[in-house]
């Protein structure tokens, strides 16, 4: 079993979403990439759900409270994508469009 160890406990500072991607800005200066195909929900929030994010903490994870979805930057920095199962997903994702409130 690995486990990553780290010297101090990364911090978000910023966060920045495109089409595809979440990068965000870690408190030591070092900058982290990952495509939003990781993390389902990211992918099919609107633009506004994704715009309403917030750090918890002093910057150990990133929150949307519209989508329920929180990630830990630690988990970032470990490769670690949405533990999420399809059929949870899918039941999400049909409450989405029943509701209206995508356009997915």
């Amino acid at each position: 079993m690995k486990t990553l160890m780290l010297e101090i406990e990364p911090l978000a500072q910023s966060l920045e979403l495109t089409a595809d991607s979440m990068n965000v800005e870690l408190a030591d200066g070092r900058c982290l990439s990952v495509p939003l195909a990781w993390y389902p929900r990211l992918l099919h929030a609107t633009e506004s759900e994704r715009d309403n994010w917030q750090l918890l903490g002093h910057g150990y994870a990133i929150e949307w409270p519209d989508l329920d979805e929180h990630i830990g930057v630690e988990g970032l920095l470990a490769g670690r994508r949405s533990g999420e199962g399809d059929s949870s997903l899918k039941r999400w994702l049909a409450t989405r469009v029943v509701a209206g409130s995508t356009d997915v």
